[in-house]
């Protein structure tokens, strides 16, 4: 039978993704990459804002009539209700389900209607299943599920649940293996990275530290981090970074630059913490790629908290900016907050305020870069014909043209031109 997988949103539902294909494919399903030639069609959803909530639905709605349709990923466990009221789907199931998946394919064939959700939000399935990398140059690992902070607007708790590590052998094992089977790049991603293994009595930085010790031309890429958590492991977090097989590369969500607003997100770091932990890491890591996140238009937001937020961004200068609006979601603290909710046309006014900030800031960060000159691992194919993506030790996208095949290569580059979001560079001879 033919099946058709697509996984949206962060690198740990992708990573989810890469098992259901691995398990499928080696029950002896085989994969398509159309959905109009699938007999099943799996849509690995996201539902961690508002507008992707939407897309999901229309997504889901536009289905071919006539094939097999399962939704799984973590749309299902946060707005179960609307996805029943404006969908038809043949079975649903929870993220990380592993190779529960299979029943729920053969069910569904055999024409049950299937919905397995429960303990969704605590599952944490073997890291020895098979997958299927979307990018054969990338393992995508999760550390782990669920996380330890109970932020007012984020409902992905309701369906990644409490934090649960895998062990340090585990994520060991499982990096070796795709090594051995041809990466060049580890993702190491979860809801939240500086917590790990504090289930476990271990670390993070002890984690990163076993990794390095693999033999072989390879680089780590730490995911996002809450400050707060960071901040409890700074310094040997700090010391873990420096090794060679580490991308300087730090994600550190802010979401707002008031302190206020923070408490009231149910954030537990001030602004002045945020502030200290990105220098410490500057300070050790000069030419750090750093990317922060903000939402705009929180639930009593005034004009003064949000002018914070825009002289955070002008002061400490991040390389990245994710700009969110505000939208609540079901079963969130935040929706108690409505009452003193920000005017959706002045929440677009300070997104697209702070978004040419970022843009500017951005720009000014990668003109820094002009006349660099380095190694990058070439882990993706670029958007114009003829054009490749690398990355730095810093972990900065540089473009480089070329009519030869590059994927999977080291190139001696010179970055000669800056743009916002990218560098352009040309070969070293």
């Amino acid at each position: 039978m033919r099946v058709f997988i697509k996984s949206f949103g962060c690198s740990t539902n992708l990573a989810d993704g890469e098992v259901l294909a691995g398990c499928l494919a080696k029950a002896g399903y085989r994969f398509v990459n159309a959905s109009s030639s699938a007999d099943v069609v799996i849509y690995n959803t996201c539902a961690v804002k508002g507008p992707t909530e939407d897309r999901m639905i229309e997504i889901i709605k536009r289905a071919s009539i006539g094939k097999k349709l399962i939704v799984t990923g973590c749309l299902p466990l946060i707005n179960l209700e609307r996805l029943r009221e404006e969908t038809r789907f043949d079975g649903i199931i929870g993220p990380a389900s592993g190779d529960k998946i299979i029943e729920v394919v053969e069910r569904v064939l055999k024409g049950e209607k299937v919905a397995i959700l429960q303990d969704a939000a605590k599952a944490i399935p073997s890291l020895r299943l098979p997958h299927t990398p979307l990018n054969p140059l990338i393992s995508i690992i999760p550390i782990n599920y669920g996380c330890l902070g109970s932020c007012a607007y984020c409902c992905v708790t309701l369906a990644r649940g409490h934090m649960r590590s895998y062990s340090i052998e585990d994520v060991v094992q499982r990096a070796r293996e795709d090594l051995a089977t041809g990466a060049r790049e580890i993702w190491l991603t979860s809801q939240d990275t500086a917590c790990y293994g504090k289930d476990r009595k271990t670390s993070l930085p002890a984690l990163i530290n076993t990794i390095c010790k693999i033999e072989g031309d390879f680089a780590i890429r730490v995911g996002m981090m809450t400050p707060n958590a960071a901040s409890d492991i700074r310094q040997e977090l700090l010391e873990a970074c420096q090794h060679n097989h580490v991308f300087k590369f730090l994600h550190l969500p802010v979401q707002s630059g008031d302190d206020q607003v923070l408490k009231l997100m149910r954030r537990s770091y001030s602004v002045k913490d945020f502030k200290r932990l990105v220098k410490a890491f500057r300070t050790v890591f000069p030419e750090i790629t750093f990317a922060t996140d903000i939402i705009c238009g929180f639930p009593n937001e005034s004009k003064e908290a949000f002018e914070k937020t825009l002289q955070l961004i002008d002061e400490v200068k991040p390389d990245i900016v994710n700009v969110s609006k505000f939208f609540s979601r079901p079963r969130t603290p935040a929706i108690k907050m409505l009452e003193n909710r920000v005017p959706s046309e002045e929440i677009k006014n300070r997104s697209n305020k702070l978004a040419k900030l970022a843009k500017k800031v951005a720009l000014e960060r990668n003109q820094q870069w002009i006349g660099w000159t380095g190694e990058i691992i070439i882990d993706e194919v670029g958007k114009v014909s003829g054009s490749w993506v690398g990355r730095n030790f810093a972990y900065k996208p540089i473009v480089l043209r070329s009519t030869n095949k590059l994927l999977g290569k080291t190139m001696h580059v010179e970055v000669v031109k800056a743009f916002p979001t990218y560098l352009e560079s040309k070969i070293v001879e």
